[in-house]
């Protein structure tokens, strides 16, 4: 490999690709003190990969965009995964005896030369954003690999907070003394979990040992071959330590949560413990807040699936001067995302925002976010009365819980605030019922509500492995789908590849259900009529189901027939 050598400066390359001007690198070159180009992304004046860009440009390297692009395990033979994430190289491509190597640091290119007399091959290199080229490690297969054989360098460490909410990192090793094939297990684990993109990590007892399974995509997958049962004990007491968490008590159910630093950014991980025939099973669920935002392209409403239809009404109502905003929906089904990126298109800095949430997920800049701690007392109805002192002009509720939250968000809606809310409930329809059950006045309620919306997260078909198929008249039938209406319709589904792990399915989709009260159906709510009868009238006025919206999907190959039977409920013979 050529040395990297040039005559031009990096800030002339970003002056002239319009990225800085003169006038800023002059400002900029008295105090800073180290790189140039990393001191101008610190700083804010540029981003990273114009960052990358100007470097490819300086040393005349091909500049890669890796948006999409996963290392195959045949590289990753090639290029150990260790030494990968040890360097920050992604392994793009072999063809002979030349591998072409991507990274966004090429000032190390001594351990690549040493790469080269040892492996007999030769390397192209190319340039890339470091951000990219992190996404690229984690998403990668091999990154399991890495942590089941990590050292103590790549330990990953935990971060206790302390009352002032100052952090504190320790490594695992740290907090207990375990056996180190456990300490490596979970390593691995919670490793290959975010890798995979799981929600939720599950470890079971049973007769026969061990499964430890991820749901990925909202479905779980195996993660292992069945573990040998002797561990569940140090495995169960590791995991509780970490979640600082009774290690004697095992005949009742234990909650806790702990924080890791995993690549640099911090990860919130919820565990919960429940005592079973065999022993204590656990579930940890992973609350990513750097996925959030990168797995659908950024806050923006218009990634999260709606339709257009959908997407006009919802702004509409979001632009409302007071009121409330209802979510509805299971767990998992994307709620707080939705309201993430409804604050984020509306924060424009003229309007005070506060946010209560249990914990927060996602840290929008600008906004006031309060999370709720119950050993200190600060519930959701707590913080919410505290919120309103606060003069806010619009107020995210986390979550509606119990009577107490319920009253005082609809009064915040009724007395000038544009309020933000979830609540658990299988429709659209079903919110009435529940209110009611809170006792919330009926009349209130309806007069603070400016619409509510059902969600759910249908898995999209891998674009990579997409391909058409025919369905049977007895899978239409089933579908409540008349097969006549559909003799020449084509259907989609994912054949599976490495891109989607061989699951067909890479990513999830939006399918809401939005229901606007017109005059007419305020007074057929307030009358408290038949559920039937509620959507009944939504129907007349336009309301689209959830079936309708998750069906145009399937039609337009985004999901399958199977995927929509799963998630929503099969309606009458269309």
């Amino acid at each position: 490999m050529k040395h990297p050598f040039t005559q031009e400066r990096l800030g002339e390359i970003l002056v002239s690709e319009g990225s800085i001007t003169h006038q800023e690198i002059e400002e900029f070159l008295v105090p800073a003190i180290g790189l140039i180009g990393e001191k101008l992304v610190e700083a804010g004046k540029i981003n990273e990969e114009q960052l990358a860009k100007a470097l490819a440009t300086q040393l005349k390297v091909p500049f890669f965009d890796l948006s999409k692009h996963t290392v195959t395990p045949e590289l990753f033979n090639v290029f150990p995964p260790s030494q990968a994430f040890l360097m920050g190289i992604v392994p793009l491509a072999i063809k002979e005896e030349l591998l072409t190597l991507v990274t966004a640091d090429p000032s190390d290119y001594l351990q690549i030369e040493r790469f080269e007399k040892t492996s007999g091959l030769k390397v192209e290199l190319g340039i890339a954003s470091k951000k990219d080229i992190a996404a690229v490690l984690k998403r990668s297969e091999g990154a399991s690999a890495v942590l089941a054989n990590v050292s103590e360098d790549f330990k990953l460490a935990i971060i206790k907070e302390s009352d002032t909410g100052e952090e504190k990192e320790f490594t695992l090793h740290a907090i207990g003394e375990e056996d180190s094939s456990v300490i490596r297990f979970v390593n691995a684990a919670i490793g290959a979990a975010l890798q995979k993109r799981a929600s939720d990590i599950h470890i079971e007892l049973h007769e026969t040992g061990i499964a430890v399974k991820y749901r990925i995509d909202g479905v779980l997958y195996p993660a292992t071959e069945v573990l040998n049962a002797d561990y569940h004990s140090t495995l169960i007491s590791r995991l509780k330590v970490m979640s600082e968490l009774d290690i004697a008590e095992k005949r009742t159910p234990q909650d806790g949560r702990y924080k890791l630093r995993v690549h640099g950014e911090s990860v919130d991980f919820r565990v919960s413990i429940l005592p079973s025939i065999h022993g204590e099973d656990v579930v940890i669920r992973i609350l990513d807040k750097g996925l959030i935002g990168s797995e659908k392209g950024g806050l923006r409403l218009e990634n999260l699936g709606f339709s257009d239809d959908g997407l006009a009404r919802f702004r509409r109502c979001i632009r409302e001067p007071h009121g409330m905003v209802l979510i509805t929906g299971p767990t998992g089904s994307g709620k707080t995302t939705t309201l993430y990126a409804a604050l984020s298109e509306l924060h424009t800095g003229e309007e005070k925002i506060i946010t209560i949430e249990d914990p927060v997920e996602y840290q929008l800049d600008g906004i006031v976010q309060v999370p709720v701690n119950e050993k200190k007392n600060l519930t959701f109805a707590s913080g919410l009365r505290s919120i309103l002192r606060h003069d806010p002009d619009i107020i995210m509720v986390g979550e509606i819980r119990d009577p107490d939250t319920a009253k005082i968000a609809v009064q915040s809606a009724l007395t000038g605030h544009l309020v933000f809310t979830t609540i658990h409930a299988n429709s659209a329809f079903d919110i009435f019922t529940r209110f009611e059950h809170m006792g919330v006045d009926a009349s209130g309620f309806i007069s603070a509500l400016n619409c509510v919306i059902a969600q759910r997260l249908v898995r999209k078909i891998c674009e990579w492995c997409r391909e058409e198929v025919s369905i049977s008249t007895e899978e239409l039938l089933f579908s409540g789908l008349n097969p006549e209406n559909y003799e020449d319709q084509v259907w989609h589904q994912g054949t599976g590849c490495d891109k989607c792990s061989q699951t067909g399915f890479l990513g999830r989709t939006a399918i809401t259900e939005f229901l606007s009260l017109s005059p007419r159906l305020r007074e057929s709510v307030a009358k408290k009529g038949a559920t039937n009868e509620f959507k009944e009238e939504a129907l007349l006025d336009g309301m689209i189901t959830l079936r309708q919206t998750g069906l145009e999907k399937a039609l337009a190959g985004e999901t399958t027939l199977q995927e929509l039977n799963r998630v929503t409920f099969v309606e009458l013979t269309q």
